[in-house]
């Protein structure tokens, strides 16, 4: 079951709430008038795309700070492209991400998986907050497609990479399409539960705590990258997103990382915004892959149609 909210929202109770069970993406589910598609572009294209089928290549992108970014690229033999952000602790690896870029795939388009700097594969040491320079990184990959004749139409980014993308669009102003993944509104939050409730005493008494799993070393978490998370103000950031950047919020009402209430944040604040909740999902979507990717799809396929009828 989905939930979808247009924004931007006061509260959630004074709002027109439309549920429905998701099928396969459709055009009708966008809510376009039919004479603004351009059904001769997208027939185009999708011939395009079976003369081209899919396929992947490992792509290395030098960011501005001189470390190596490594991404997979779904070619699907069109101009447009999608890049797709991982979260907190998360890579390009994710089954969130990748089954987005299978489903792009499918849809024929094509999309970018990314590290960011000190995760997975990409060089340079792993920061938890470091939020701007994450945003740094989105940047250089984008700057990078640009001049390597695609088209990025959209950017879509889960948990951290939810923030990231929004950050993102409030910095720069290029990327029309921005989709956010459950990503968190107060980055103030949720701290304790990860670092215990003393972490602020314990860091700054000896400038570092050291995150545990199972017993093992994880991460550390510097004062300096600490500070960098708790100075970083979404509020305040998307206040400077354009009204003619399309937001989509998507995210799952059963959460336990971050509560579907930051997405009703974003919705009060962000002008051309739309919030999409789907009922009984957890924070990685584990039960409802198919319901975000469809959502997701039919997001990217309304950013095509957009792009279609500017060029």
């Amino acid at each position: 079951m989905i939930t979808v909210l247009s924004g931007p929202i006061g509260t959630l109770a004074n709002q027109f709430f439309e549920s429905r069970k998701l099928s396969q993406p459709t055009f009708s589910d966008l809510s376009l008038k039919p004479a603004r598609i351009s059904r001769k572009t997208l027939s185009l294209k999708m011939a395009q795309v079976a003369q081209n089928p899919s396929q992947q290549q490992k792509v290395i992108i030098t960011n501005k700070y001189g470390n190596k970014l490594v991404g997979i690229l779904h070619e699907s033999g069109t101009k447009e492209i999608v890049i797709l952000c991982h979260g907190l602790r998360s890579t390009k690896e994710d089954d969130i991400i990748k089954n987005l870029a299978a489903a792009l795939e499918n849809a024929g388009v094509s999309s970018f998986r990314f590290d960011f700097t000190g995760n997975g594969e990409s060089e340079g040491s792993f920061e938890f907050g470091h939020y701007w320079r994450e945003v740094d990184d989105l940047h250089d990959v984008v700057q990078h497609f640009h001049g390597a004749n695609h088209k990025v139409i959209a950017i879509i980014g889960h948990s951290k990479g939810g923030s990231v993308v929004l950050l993102y669009a409030s910095k720069h102003h290029d990327i029309k399409t921005v989709v956010n993944l459950s990503g968190r509104y107060d980055l103030k939050a949720g701290l304790e539960e990860r670092l215990g409730k003393d972490y602020l005493e314990r860091i700054m008494k000896d400038g570092f705590i050291d995150v545990m799993q199972s017993g093992s070393f994880d991460y550390r978490v510097t004062l300096e990258s600490l500070m960098d998370r708790l100075d970083t103000n979404m509020h305040e950031a998307c206040l400077q997103i354009d009204k003619e950047c399309r937001v989509l919020t998507v995210h799952g009402s059963s959460d336990p990382v971050i509560p579907v209430g930051d997405a009703s944040e974003f919705a009060k604040i962000i002008p051309n915004h739309k919030l999409i909740i789907i009922e009984g999902a957890d924070h990685s979507y584990t039960n409802h892959q198919d319901e975000l990717a469809s959502v997701v799809v039919n997001r990217i396929k309304e950013a095509l149609v957009h792009f279609s009828n500017d060029v």
